[in-house]
């Protein structure tokens, strides 16, 4: 890749960053559309946030993306929010318009366009239950409740946290969510459209599932985010099961799809970012 006067440079903010697998998947998408553009990390410490956000239109920098653990405090520094970034309460791409910075979230959108394409359902109407109510499964759910999803219930050790979640989708988009207690898992998996594994349980071949095998059925898609391994343990047991399965790649990839969208205004290779990724992850 040749750097030029005219380069426009794109990147990611975050700490660490070492392991992020976002460089790779956008410039490939750049090489394809022979555009003059470059992505690269930034490790911005948590103590250097605001100057870094405040650099960002004198250095000229084009987009952006926000990772951990700058996705929530961001929303300070930013002039706009969409209307996905304010309910979810993190934004994860930056958008610079006229010198001004735009904060979106494009994790949420990223799983609807993995749910819809590669799963073949539509949120609207159905029932999902999370096993897990962080970040992740923070802007999944909101996104799913403004697709139009009927139910949305969480199972989560920390018990408050899973609550706390349900009452905010309840009071902001209306849509009924709770939060439940192992003992109850049976009976809302039986009834849910989708299962989905918002915890990291999964990151090591050595976790165990995040949700009883007796819990899945032909009727569900399971879909995990986790990501690397592409084909978790709990993936390996929903095709056992005969159940629909998702990895968390196909988020990964959407989100970033969309983030190259809204940066560039060009329409993203979807299949060489894909390969970009698939590269990296094994």
């Amino acid at each position: 890749m040749m750097i030029s006067g005219k380069t426009m440079i794109y990147g990611i903010f975050g700490h660490p960053v070492e392991h992020t697998f976002s460089p790779g998947m956008h410039n490939s998408a750049f090489k394809k559309l022979g555009m003059d553009a470059c992505y690269v990390p930034f490790a911005v410490p948590p103590g250097s946030l605001e100057d870094a956000v405040r650099a960002v239109v004198p250095l000229g920098l084009r987009g952006l993306n926000v990772t951990v653990p700058h996705k929530e405090r961001v929303l300070a520094y930013l002039d706009e929010l969409s209307e996905e970034a304010r309910l979810i309460g993190a934004v994860n791409t930056i958008e610079v318009r006229k010198g001004r910075l735009i904060g979106h979230n494009t994790d949420g959108r990223g799983f609807l366009r993995s749910l819809r394409e590669r799963g073949g359902l539509d949120p609207k109407g159905k029932k999902f239950l999370f096993i897990g109510s962080g970040g992740a499964a923070r802007a999944v759910s909101f996104s799913l409740a403004l697709a139009g999803a009927s139910v949305i219930v969480f199972r989560d050790l920390d018990a408050r946290k899973a609550a706390l979640l349900a009452n905010d989708i309840r009071e902001k988009t209306g849509v009924p969510s709770m939060a439940i207690g192992q003992e109850m898992l049976p009976e809302y998996a039986a009834d849910a459209d989708c299962l989905i594994n918002a915890s990291p349980i999964g990151l090591r071949i050595t976790d165990p599932l995040p949700m009883p095998a007796e819990l899945v059925g032909r009727k569900h898609l399971v879909y995990d985010l986790v990501y690397n391994p592409p084909e978790t343990a709990l993936l390996k047991m929903a095709k056992k099961r005969g159940a629909k399965r998702l990895s968390g790649l196909g988020m990964l990839l959407y989100q970033g799809v969309i983030a190259f969208e809204i940066w560039t205004g060009e329409k993203a290779p979807v299949l060489v970012m894909k390969n970009a990724l698939s590269k990296q992850i094994r």
